[in-house]
């Protein structure tokens, strides 16, 4: 049964990410947490980076390649610094900063900052995402609130290309500091296709619902599958 609602929501994150451009780790990331946060970060890691290549071939059209370059440069700094999280914190204190993570991003995107995307801006929120997403797998907030106001494709085009990058990058960090093992490989092949069933499914959200509805439903759910994970954590 709790495998179950992991892969229910690991399908309704996919939806999420597929129809906004983040949202994955957002979502789903408490939920595994509260199922067993030893799988994190590296299992969702994996899943995302299914999930980006996805993106990035329906979308290839609208990737903004400079601004994706930017966010790289800073990104590659932010992977390293976030790997070493993993290697010296134990899984209690990781899903204590997962919660955060999951909380300030939340607020953040309520209270409507959002710093224009000038190539400082973009590497420096690269260089976040790197760290949070590597650390937690929750990397897509710093780069939402920098790509706020660029059209649905173009997020969504560019949010993949980068993360793609980035789960590469994040896998490779994982893998040197031994938090990629043989359980973290079976759970993200189990959860996989709940994902591609979520991505399919993205198409249809695109078209139909309002991308407000879609970003209020994904905010109260990460707030409250965050609070859930705080909780048990203390």
């Amino acid at each position: 049964m709790e495998l179950a609602v992991v892969a229910l929501v690991v399908g309704v994150a996919a939806c999420l990410q597929g129809a906004i451009g983040f949202g994955l780790g957002l979502l789903a990331a408490p939920v595994i947490a509260l199922f067993d946060p030893s799988l994190l970060p590296g299992s969702l890691i994996l899943v995302a980076a299914g999930l980006t290549t996805l993106g990035v071939l329906r979308d290839r059209a609208a990737v903004d390649v400079k601004d994706a370059g930017w966010a790289v440069a800073g990104q590659i700094p932010g992977t390293v610094a976030g790997a070493l999280l993993v290697a010296a914190l134990p899984a209690r204190t990781l899903a204590l900063v997962l919660a955060g993570t999951v909380l300030l991003a939340v607020l953040l995107s309520v209270c409507g900052w959002q710093p224009r995307p000038r190539p400082a801006a973009v590497a420096a929120a690269g260089a976040a995402s790197g760290l949070m997403g590597t650390a937690t797998s929750i990397g897509g907030p710093p780069m939402a609130l920098v790509w706020h106001g660029s059209s649905r494709a173009r997020m969504r085009g560019t949010m993949s290309a980068f993360f793609l990058v980035g789960t590469l990058l994040s896998l490779t960090a994982l893998t040197a500091v031994g938090s990629i093992d043989r359980r973290t490989v079976v759970f993200a092949a189990i959860i996989f296709p709940a994902m591609v069933l979520g991505f399919a499914a993205s198409g249809a959200v695109n078209t139909r619902i309002n991308r407000r509805i879609v970003r209020r439903v994904g905010l109260g759910a990460s707030t409250l599958g965050a609070l859930l994970v705080l909780v048990q954590a203390l």
